[in-house]
């Protein structure tokens, strides 16, 4: 299944990129749960010299004891403080909380495994052919919808047909799937149909690409990781998918569950899907409710859930020691940041859009931008709030993948008096004496920060974060004067609202390590708008043929890497420790990355008729 909070990126495994964002239990701000996706600051958390806390060591598995009882019903809770959308198809959908939903009764066509690549273990599986740029995608088992059709080749392809259709207004039409050859053709209505897919029996489908690259394995080089119900499906205009009854009420899926009852934003219920293709799943149920992040704590503590979409970090402390719960825990395919505007999205330009970079933004220029990372007291930050389960960020790719990953880079540590230095050589200094700094014309200067609302810390920690920039002498102010909802936030963002100099958010990377899709010229998740005949550059490396050897594509990581510490217009803010509580009346749960539960929903069982109290 694939992996999103956030914005999902358009690989097989995204989940932004769920907005990718996250939204959430950090003022950060995702899906996931914002600083993307955590009661007040006092004095106190200013920066007095205490070591980091070390993170707890904490199990990847439930062990509960007990008889389990015949069928049952799970109670989820979806953590979110704004109503969930209800855009249920995976070509459509843009948020994290849709993706949590979408979970259990995903279409995901491929599995993976510890490191994020495509087994043969799924629905389907991927043959590659590198040298003559295709791919072929199989169906390998007798797989039927959730209404008793079956699954074929025509529905594999008809989830391109949908992103790549004139009329399709979603995010996944982006520089990765227009790889795939005759995508833009067909994109601009000049093709009847994507000349590169050919249908090559009712379980085949082959794809021609422009390349193919390591990136393939992950789900990338525009590889999609979802099938649709073509027979369902194609009566209706692709512009009125988003709005159909067949996407917001009633879809037909291929996973564990299937939707039952949908009260709009507010609860789902799903049934046991008798043609789920890995068995009919133990429970008969599973009932799933928005909760706010200030009451998810007390929720689970007297037995109104068995488990939750997220749990806010800084809220461990309230369950760590609750004997009806098993905390289990693990790296989140994720990373809070801080970006800045630089530009703008043109929909105009090129073949989908562009990112337009305008070098007189207010925040075009890198030694103001690094100079904002350096007086951010982030260690201090994790520690008085996170419990260790946040710790500073040095790249942009998460400890979990680790063959990319590299310890060796530093980031940006908490350094005010270096912050200070690099503004005076930028030319902002204090004019006037007051403390604050004026820009290089000696005018006013005042940044204007966007951060997303979420859980009853977010402003705390914000707040802390102005004090910061403040005793290094700018003044920042909040975008609209407050925290704002997680859905205003994005359509703020994606917007590139002149209200907004700066945005504090997370990203869910999903499964697929490469940062094309959040980061290159014709993403419209790029959201600071940065771009460079470098970056590109960069980029295309880390996914060309050569990058199929592991070391070169390592070195290529680590290049880019390099170069977006130096510019800093995404800087990165935390690594997370996503904590997962689980009421001990539930078996069969593991959440480690190779063995994920959620692709095993119907093994799940419980114990009893109710949750533990």
């Amino acid at each position: 299944m694939m992996k999103k909070k956030g914005l999902m990126l358009s690989s097989v495994f995204a989940t932004a990129l769920v907005l990718a964002a996250c939204g959430g239990d950090d003022t950060e701000t995702t899906n996931e749960k914002p600083v993307e996706k955590e009661g007040t600051a006092t004095e106190d958390t200013k920066n007095d010299g205490a070591t980091t806390a070390e993170a707890p060591t904490l199990p990847e598995e439930v062990t509960n004891d007990g008889e389990v009882i015949q069928g049952g019903t799970l109670k989820f809770a979806l953590v979110t403080d704004t109503p969930f959308s209800g855009v249920l198809l995976a070509e459509l959908y843009e948020n994290g909380y849709d993706a949590d939903i979408m979970d259990f009764m995903t279409n995901s066509i491929f599995a993976t495994d510890g490191d994020f690549l495509i087994t043969d273990e799924g629905i389907a599986k991927l043959d590659v052919d590198a040298d003559n740029n295709k791919v072929t995608v199989t169906i390998q088992h007798d797989v039927k919808w959730s209404d008793g059709t079956p699954l074929t080749a025509d529905d594999v392809i008809y989830a391109y047909e949908i992103i790549g259709h004139p009329d399709y207004t979603g995010i996944r039409f982006d520089a990765d799937f227009q790889n795939i050859i005759g995508a833009t053709e067909y994109k601009s209505g000049k093709a009847d149909s994507i000349s590169g897919i050919k249908k090559i029996d009712d379980k085949t489908v082959e794809i021609s690409m422009t390349k193919v690259s390591p990136a393939i394995y992950s789900g990338g080089d525009g590889l999609w990781g979802y099938a649709a119900p073509k027979h369902y499906l194609e009566t209706t205009p692709v512009k009125d998918l988003i709005s159909s009854p067949q996407v917001r009420k009633a879809p037909v899926t291929l996973g564990a569950f299937k939707l039952d009852k949908l009260i709009d934003g507010e609860s789902v219920q799903f049934v046991a899907n008798e043609h789920y293709w890995k068995g009919k799943p133990k429970l008969d149920k599973v009932v799933l409710q928005v909760v706010p992040p200030t009451s998810i704590g007390e929720a689970l503590r007297t037995g109104q859930y068995d488990m939750a979409s997220s749990y806010p970090t800084n809220q461990y402390d309230g369950v760590k020691d609750l004997e009806n719960l098993t905390v289990l825990a693990r790296p989140e395919l994720a990373y809070s940041y801080i970006g800045f505007k630089l530009g703008k999205w043109d929909k105009a330009a090129g073949d989908a859009g562009l990112n337009i970079t305008d070098e007189n933004a207010k925040m075009n220029d890198a030694k103001l931008r690094q100079a904002v990372a350096y007086a951010m007291d982030i260690e201090q930050v994790g520690e008085r709030f996170y419990q260790g389960l946040r710790s500073r960020a040095t790249s942009l790719i998460p400890p979990a993948f680790a063959s990319f990953h590299d310890n060796t880079l530093e980031g940006y540590n908490y350094d005010p008096e270096k912050a200070k230095a690099l503004l005076e050589e930028a030319g902002y200094k204090d004019v006037d004496g007051d403390g604050i700094r004026e820009d290089k014309n000696g005018e006013k200067f005042a940044i204007r920060l966007a951060s997303m609302s979420g859980s009853d810390t977010d402003e705390a920690i914000v707040e802390y974060y102005r004090q910061n920039w403040k005793d290094v002498g700018l003044d920042v102010q909040l975008t609209t004067g407050r925290l704002i909802e997680f859905n205003s936030f994005y359509d703020k963002v994606k917007a590139d609202d002149p209200e907004i100099d700066m945005f504090m958010a997370a990203w869910g990377t999903g499964t697929n390590p490469s940062p094309l899709g959040l980061y290159g010229e014709a993403s419209a998740f790029n959201y600071s708008r940065f771009v460079t005949p470098e970056l590109q550059t960069l980029l295309a490396d880390i996914d060309s043929k050569e990058a199929i050897d592991a070391g070169y594509r390592a070195d290529a990581f680590r290049k880019w890497e390099e170069y977006m510490f130096e510019q800093a217009t995404t800087v990165p803010m935390y690594f997370r420790t996503e904590i997962i509580p689980v009421n001990k009346r539930v078996k069969q749960y593991n959440v480690n990355y190779a063995n994920d539960s959620m692709d095993n929903l119907h093994l799940l069982e419980v114990t009893a008729e109710d949750p533990i109290k």
